[in-house]
């Protein structure tokens, strides 16, 4: 049930951008408007994600269940209140964007990143399911971030139900497929909450691969100065102006 729900999430969420792709839809909002995937990628794509579906995660996922009972795992009635879900699924995100950013962080050192994560760089321009287009081992280690997180969790806390673990699945789902849907819209949610990732802040990763390493948050980038933005930009520009005429004085 669990890997059914993976994959309905998943191709359900990235259905829609493969439609808003192919029928040109929203196009004066696509970030990188002059790369838009074909079908025929689109299709390419999905073959080796469902490959790695069935090969890594489903494995993954059925491992995942005695693990997450023996740490104590709740699975009967009563459900856990919309309160305690909500600060439980705040901590995962935060928890999951801290090992995401330094492992993604690490995957770009040159060795790993020829081995490993070159894979997912094989579009610029990224696109809603190749959110989860990578080799075997990256889809392992950051898998980790999401699977492992709330295990750990649970193991310390005893504390975790599986309704909230399978509404995070859900949501981390989500933010990795919007992430990587290539559009900036005026509603997109960094509008509104600006430590924010979204597509924007994923999309220059691609384009430029170099810096903004992070799932969800910004915080990480900003504070370990990885951050690529025009606005980062234009900051560092003025720093380095500062110091030149301080050292000029």
């Amino acid at each position: 049930m669990s890997f059914v729900m993976h994959e309905l999430v998943y191709f359900g969420r990235s259905l829609p951008w493969v439609i808003v792709d192919s029928l040109g839809w929203f196009r004066k909002y696509k970030i990188q408007s002059n790369k838009v995937p074909s079908v025929q990628e689109q299709w390419e794509c999905a073959k080796l994600v469902l490959l790695s579906h069935f090969t890594v995660e489903l494995p993954q996922i059925w491992l995942f269940h005695p693990m997450a009972q023996f740490c104590g795992l709740q699975t009967s009635v009563p459900f856990p209140s919309i309160w305690t879900m909500a600060y439980q699924i705040a901590i995962f995100f935060v928890l999951e964007d801290t090992w995401h950013y330094f492992s993604h962080r690490a995957f770009h050192w040159g060795p790993l990143y020829k081995a490993v994560h070159k894979i997912h760089h094989q579009y610029s321009a990224p696109f809603g399911l190749a959110a989860e287009y990578a080799s075997p081992i990256e889809v392992m280690a950051l898998g980790f971030g999401t699977v492992g997180c709330p295990i750990l969790w649970c193991a310390f806390t005893g504390d975790l139900h599986i309704v909230t673990m399978y509404l995070w699945i859900v949501l981390r789902l989500f933010q990795a497929i919007d992430a990587h849907s290539g559009y900036e819209f005026p509603w997109s949610l960094h509008h509104f909450l600006p430590f924010w990732a979204g597509a924007d802040h994923h999309d220059l990763h691609h384009e430029k691969f170099i810096g903004n390493y992070s799932s969800s948050f910004r915080w990480w980038d900003y504070l370990l100065d990885t951050e690529y933005s025009p606005e980062s930009m234009k900051r560092k520009r003025e720093q380095r102006l500062a110091k030149a005429a301080k050292k000029s004085e």
